[in-house]
């Protein structure tokens, strides 16, 4: 073949590449995702009412601080508090069940010995919310903890108690209550370890969230941070579907981690679990909430992020960070649910200036779910 015929296939084969649109762009910057962890999508602090000082628990470390964000007793004069999922009723307020113990406890034996199940109000998701008092008090004295909240398919209230006792689930027409105990939850360990449902020594459930998934279907996430899943209501079974979600990472702590939380949005099911040794808290997603549970990354980690950041840039450096809760609307996340403690629980004692409260953070749930299908597309 000559030069000249040579140089005319070029052309016409560069030609046929343009007319066809069939052009290999070379990389640029405005078209790869722009690399983002979990803790980027926390929104600053609005202060509901003032940033204080004086008069208030904490240490410096938590100073100062805005007592009308989520719920606390400021001067400790009644109640540590811990827990907390947020509920929106018909009306637009936000019923908050959580759980309580005095502050003449020291947390280690407060949350064990006298922790009960309560339920507060507020108009605002942020706060402040206000203790209406104890959610069954006509059960065993009130008892609870891991307490949490939820509207159940047929539009009643349910709230639901673990860890120190065996994993109960009460009803209600309205998010006032009365609330009934409808009865235990129900497990089939569907040839799984006994062990990722329940405590092996005693029996118990350990923090239970419940979530009405998509279809319809209970979800529960306890502990272990196996996926359970009752087609028959919210006592269950619940058929134990998985093993815990990180066993399939070597790299990460097999051991010691607690305190997870699961959601659905954008089209995906997302769990948020703590390794409290690290103070480290791990995301992993996945498209059914049954299989294939992948690993996202440190949601987030105690010494490195700073969530708990007001918009005026101050910030509180709480000692514990756990039980994180996503409170998700209109199909995004809107705010994370913390309980927070200012020293190391073993100082925590009774009747001293240290205590616990239940803080509300904002984040920017629909970017999250933007960037997370985005990001799972690209691989």
């Amino acid at each position: 073949m000559s030069k000249t015929y040579k140089n005319l296939f070029f052309l016409i084969f560069a030609t046929l590449f343009i007319v066809l649109g069939i052009v290999v762009k070379p990389d640029s910057s405005d078209e790869i995702l722009e690399k983002k962890s979990f803790v980027d999508f926390f929104k600053p602090m609005p202060i509901q009412s003032s940033l204080v000082t004086k008069g208030i628990w904490g240490g410096v470390n938590v100073l100062p601080r805005d007592t009308a964000n989520g719920l606390e007793d400021s001067q400790l004069k009644n109640w540590c508090y811990w827990d907390g999922k947020i509920v929106k009723d018909d009306e637009g307020l936000f019923h908050m069940y959580a759980s309580r113990w005095h502050q003449s406890f020291p947390h280690g034996r407060g949350w064990k010995e006298d922790s009960k199940g309560i339920h507060a109000i507020s108009k605002n998701i942020m706060g402040p919310y206000k203790d209406k008092g104890v959610i069954w008090p006509h059960w065993n004295n009130g008892k609870g903890s891991n307490v949490i909240g939820l509207r159940m398919h047929d539009g009643r209230y349910a709230t639901v108690t673990s860890e120190i006792t065996n994993g109960e689930v009460f009803v209600s027409d309205a998010p006032n209550g009365p609330f009934e105990l409808l009865g235990e939850i129900e497990v089939d360990l569907n040839g799984y370890d006994y062990g990722l449902a329940r405590y092996n020594f005693n029996g118990h459930m350990s923090n239970v969230k419940i979530i009405l998934r998509h279809d319809g279907r209970y979800m529960i996430v306890p502990r272990s941070t196996a996926v359970m899943i009752s087609g028959d209501g919210i006592l269950g079974p619940y058929k134990v579907m998985t093993d815990r979600v990180y066993k399939a990472y070597p790299e990460l702590p097999q051991e010691k981690n607690e305190d997870p939380t699961v959601w659905y949005s954008g089209g995906m099911y997302h769990i948020v679990y703590n390794h409290w040794p690290s103070k480290t808290s791990y995301h992993f997603s996945s498209k059914d909430g049954i299989n294939d549970w992948k690993y996202r990354g440190i949601a987030f980690k105690k010494g490195v992020d700073k969530i708990f950041k007001y918009e005026d840039g101050t910030i509180n450096d709480w000692e514990f960070v756990e039980r994180p809760t996503a409170y998700v609307e209109n199909g995004h996340v809107t705010h994370f649910i913390f309980s927070v403690l200012d020293v190391h629980k073993g100082k925590d004692g009774p009747d001293d200036n240290h205590g616990s409260k239940i803080v509300v953070v904002p984040f920017d749930g629909k970017a999250f779910d933007d960037y997370m299908n985005e990001s799972v597309l690209q691989k």
